[in-house]
């Protein structure tokens, strides 16, 4: 837990300290104990930062904040907290305030330069504090979870919650590591050029993943030469001494390696024998999880591994984590031991379990989910729909899914193509949700598939939970799409639903 008086966080953040009233002549003793950008999630000794969002102002918070045990406020509108203060009752001079005039961007600079901090002093004490980065179109949180567990199992490691991986999430990350950190995790991701480059200037990794190249945010890169130069902004923002790590099988990924400034370690899911990490005699269990030959530098001999992830697609993520790995200085007999022993931590990601639906269908029912609902971008709809024939045996397979999002042009062909795939899946009904996705509902129905279309996840509710509900006992159902059309949602629902039997 990071702490920090409050005239270091000022001068850190560089701003200027309103001292509350009464307090001046304790100030140097104010220690901050934690950095929140949710009033909710505030904890006693923490600084709330008021961030102006597109649907809330943070700075309307600040007394929740204040009353939750804030010990101060990073803002950029001094009057407006002040008011906001006295109109909840609470004196306008009752909490240290800071003022900036970006409080996003004084945000990044007090985690560049708390990072910067706890890097010197570990270096003065004979430690390292080891940073391991990924970025790609799809599989950053998996690799990111996958690594947690890798390096945690070494050493006191941090790691971004959920997926904190933009402007706001990673510097929260960065300010959760403290004296006794070992390893920091941290998942980077960009919907525009500089980004990646923004969030590498405030933590400049030791060792920095490239995955995928895919089709996210196609509209903000335009082509996937533009996502294959942001996502290159990690290999240019390393450490000087840093390692790269980058996937073979991705001509765009692997033409990274030129642009690192130390060592390169390149992967391959697909065998490549040029490889310094790889995979070989790849095998799906009944849980369609891989079984793997796992090649390591350092490795006598390859180690057999089970991953604990549904999905061939996952062993570029495993590779990736094990390289992660390597770079951060773990012995390689350690990462196979670890990565055979690591699960998915995050929520709608793969998800798999079986439900005992109560009262849906005026019955109850059971089903397979699979809740891959995160996110969604053609790359992981493919490697999603690839993995549910393996997952669903013979079951009826149902696929849900919502439209796919910041396409670009490309957006109609895309979910078109999420049509034909899910009918290449077996699919015996698709249900799509949102204007955006119907193009896959008219591939499907052209080849003869059953299809439902719905405009909204509320109207998708109201239909899974109605006495019309399409889902039958033992079916295998698929939930994707992208996390703002709402998929996520039912999946949600699905598994509420299962508990409330669960309960009865």
């Amino acid at each position: 837990m990071m702490t920090r008086n409050l005239l270091e966080i000022v001068a850190m953040c560089g701003g200027v300290l309103h001292a509350a009233q009464g307090t001046a002549d304790s100030v140097r003793a104010t220690t901050v104990t934690g950095v929140f950008t949710d009033s909710r999630k505030v904890a006693p000794g923490g600084l709330f930062v008021a961030i102006a969002g597109e649907h809330d102002d943070g700075h309307q918070f600040v007394p929740a904040a204040a009353r939750a045990g804030a010990v101060a406020a990073l803002v950029h509108d001094l009057d407006g907290v002040r008011s906001a203060l006295a109109d909840a009752g609470l004196a306008p001079g009752s909490l240290n305030l800071i003022t900036v005039s970006d409080t996003v961007e004084a945000l990044g600079r007090l985690a560049r330069a708390h990072l910067a901090d706890l890097r010197e002093r570990a270096a003065e004490q004979g430690r390292a504090l080891t940073v391991a980065a990924m970025t790609g179109s799809v599989g950053k949180t998996t690799t990111k979870d996958l690594t947690r567990q890798i390096l945690a199992a070494q050493a006191p490691t941090i790691a971004p919650a959920a997926s904190f991986n933009n402007e706001i999430g990673l510097p929260l990350t960065v300010l959760r590591a403290d004296e006794t950190t070992r390893f920091l995790i941290l998942e980077m991701g960009a919907s525009a050029p500089g980004h990646i480059a923004y969030l590498t200037s405030i933590a400049p990794p030791d060792a920095a993943a490239v995955l995928v190249v895919g089709h996210a945010h196609m509209d903000g890169f335009g082509s996937l030469d533009g996502v294959a130069r942001a996502k290159a902004e990690i290999i240019e923002g390393l450490l000087p001494t840093g390692t790269a790590v980058v996937n073979l099988d991705d001509e765009r990924a692997a033409a990274m390696g030129e642009l690192a400034p130390g060592p390169v370690l390149t992967f391959s899911a697909t065998g490549d024998a040029r490889a310094d990490l790889r995979a070989d005699l790849v095998e799906l269990d009944d849980g369609a999880r891989p079984v793997i030959d796992l090649h390591l530098p350092g490795l006598s001999a390859p180690a057999r591994v089970r991953l604990g992830l549904p999905g061939v697609h996952n062993v570029t993520n495993a590779l990736g984590a094990a390289g992660l790995a390597l770079a951060a200085g773990v012995r390689p007999e350690a990462v196979a031991a670890a990565l055979g022993r690591a699960v998915s931590e995050s929520p709608h990601r793969m998800d798999v379990r079986e439900l005992e639906l109560a009262g849906l269908n005026g019955h109850s029912l059971g089903i397979l989910l699979i809740d891959d609902s995160y996110n969604a971008n053609i790359d992981s709809m493919t490697a999603a729909l690839d993995a549910l024939p393996a997952l669903a045996g013979e079951r009826r397979r149902v696929v849900i899914v919502s439209e796919m999002l910041e396409l670009g042009e490309s957006s109609a062909a895309d979910h078109a193509r999420t049509g034909e795939l899910a009918v290449q899946a077996g699919a015996a009904l698709l249900l799509t949700i949102g204007r955006g996705a119907a193009p896959a509902a008219q591939a499907a129905r052209a080849a003869g598939i059953k299809t439902l279309q719905v405009a909204d996840a509320d109207a998708a509710l109201d239909l899974l939970g109605s006495e019309h509900s399409p889902l039958r006992d033992g079916d295998a159902v698929l939930v994707k799409g992208s996390h703002d059309s709402g998929a996520w949602r039912l999946a949600d629902f699905l598994v509420e639903r299962s508990e409330e039997g669960a309960q009865r």
